[in-house]
């Protein structure tokens, strides 16, 4: 029988080999707690299971060669609810589809981290506030959809600085203001940026 040392000591050898597959993953966490904020009468999250060792095999979740989250499509899934800020977790996303739900609240400025991002839908819902002058921080987006919900307040001039820029729609919102000529906004035509929202 092996002394009671011998087996400690190998114990403390073997803790830090298994620790990595019995953490949690921090994406998994971050969708997880986008999954309680959200009601799903449907149930189209019912595979986002946060007992796996990461998301990659849930519905409506694209993951890249390396099991990074790279794409969250929730687009018309009957879901209401709110953002929050774990959402700027998914440092890897480049596409998050949002769009034709019942989602509320203010858009969560922390997702002006999400350096990755290349498409941002959330229109057809019911976001209200400003639109975060964090977006600014999106150097690599070239689509921002935030049609159709109840934003306010102008359109911000940081949003200048988006040199990647190609599709960007704010109509049908309550914004007031000027449009931006700086930056992409001076580079397209008018109608290609659908900026007939209700300017004041």
């Amino acid at each position: 029988m092996a002394p009671l040392s011998v087996i400690s000591l190998s114990l403390c050898f073997l803790l830090p080999l298994l620790s990595p597959a019995i953490s949690t993953n921090s994406e998994g966490n971050a969708l997880h707690a986008l999954r309680r904020r959200l009601s799903d009468p449907t149930n189209v999250l019912q595979s986002w299971d946060p007992t796996l060792v990461n998301p990659c095999t849930w519905f409506h979740i694209t993951c890249d060669s390396n099991n990074h989250v790279i794409r969250l499509d929730l687009g018309n899934s009957n879901i209401s609810g709110t953002l929050g800020p774990e959402l700027a977790q998914l440092q890897h996303l480049q596409y998050l589809e949002l769009y034709k739900n019942d989602i509320s609240g203010e858009i969560p400025k922390e997702l002006g981290n999400l350096k990755n991002l290349v498409g941002l839908d959330l229109y057809g819902n019911r976001f209200e506030g400003e639109i975060p002058k964090s977006f600014s921080g999106l150097k690599s987006l070239r689509f921002l959809r935030l049609n159709n919900n109840n934003l306010t307040g102008s359109i911000p001039r940081e949003l200048t600085a988006l040199s990647n820029l190609k599709v960007f729609d704010v109509s049908n919102n309550d914004l007031c203001g000027t449009i931006p000529v700086d930056g992409p906004f001076g580079m397209f035509s008018m109608p290609r940026y659908h900026f007939y929202c209700s300017l004041c």
